[in-house]
């Protein structure tokens, strides 16, 4: 078996980043200083083109103790979440099913979809594209499968890339029956162009299916989540993996965030159908909108 390094670097190609420079149509005059296009990172206001590489540095500081993380600050709950998530797409039901996961490096939703598809429909040919823009998050997931099944078998490949613009000669139009993502397109700069690529690669019947911290609509369920989130949430990763600021990034992301009806409509103008834009149409709320699901059809 080649060494992972090799094994990166022969099934991980590095993607060009996507240049996010605003072209101006006219040259601004000495007195007016050229427009610089912003977006939030977390509560902050950055430049477009800073998001990507701020973010890169957030999930290389906890790929290793991302799952403990996430098991201590959720109490074990994003488990059944996830479960819930694949469970719903019923992977392998009516037949082997081409999959990309999408900021998926630790493996964990690929996993979740190849079991689910082999349990319940004796399925060992549905295949899983794990995507991610983080080497050491990839590096996390290559790891974790290793020690299973599936390993060195057509079930599962390793990509590092970006969402935002998944290179075309390796991830062709009307490919992929499912495209999942799971608590990442927050961390991406811009949310519609992720949601164009996933059309693009998705076959015509294709399921866009998104997992993602979302807004409580109830108001003592949000105040006290709200003091959960932004006292106890930084200081588990102080005690647990030794970076405060990363786990303050996570939480103050989430609260950016669009809620749900308004990423609904956006899924809507990336051209998939959804239901009605309430919860229980386009989407179905987890823990009173802690958690949200929302999928969308290629037609």
């Amino acid at each position: 078996m080649l060494p992972l390094s090799r094994t990166l670097r022969r099934s991980v190609p590095r993607l060009t980043r996507l240049n996010l420079t605003r072209h101006i149509s006219s040259q601004p005059s000495s007195s007016e200083p050229p427009t610089t296009r912003t977006t939030s990172f977390g509560f902050k206001t950055v430049p477009e083109d800073s998001k990507e590489s701020l973010v890169k540095n957030v999930f290389d500081s906890v790929a290793s103790s991302y799952d403990l993380m996430n098991d201590a600050t959720s109490f074990g709950v994003h488990r059944l979440w996830k479960d819930s998530f694949v469970s719903s797409l019923k992977p392998g039901r009516r037949a082997p099913m081409r999959c990309i996961d999408v900021a998926g490096g630790t493996g964990d939703i690929a996993l979740r979809i190849l079991d689910y598809a082999r349990e319940n429909y004796a399925d060992r040919e549905t295949s899983v594209a794990v995507v991610d823009i983080n080497g050491q998050m990839l590096k996390e997931g290559f790891r974790r499968f290793k020690k299973t099944m599936y390993h060195n078998t057509p079930q599962i490949s390793f990509h590092e890339g970006n969402a935002q613009a998944l290179p075309s000669e390796e991830f062709p139009d009307n490919t992929f029956d499912l495209y999942t993502i799971a608590f990442g397109i927050r961390n991406c700069t811009s949310i519609p162009a992720v949601l164009k690529e996933a059309h693009r690669v998705l076959k015509p019947g294709g399921t866009f299916a998104c997992l993602e911290f979302s807004r409580v609509n109830n108001p003592l369920l949000s105040t006290l989540y709200d003091q959960y989130s932004f006292t106890m949430i930084p200081l588990l990763g102080t005690i647990l993996a030794g970076d405060r600021d990363s786990y303050q990034y996570l939480v103050e992301s989430i609260r950016k965030f669009p809620p749900q009806p308004e990423f609904a409509k956006m899924i809507s103008d990336a051209g998939f159908t959804t239901g009605d834009h309430v919860d229980g149409g386009a989407w179905e709320d987890m823990w009173g909108g802690i958690a949200s699901v929302h999928k969308g059809v290629k037609l």
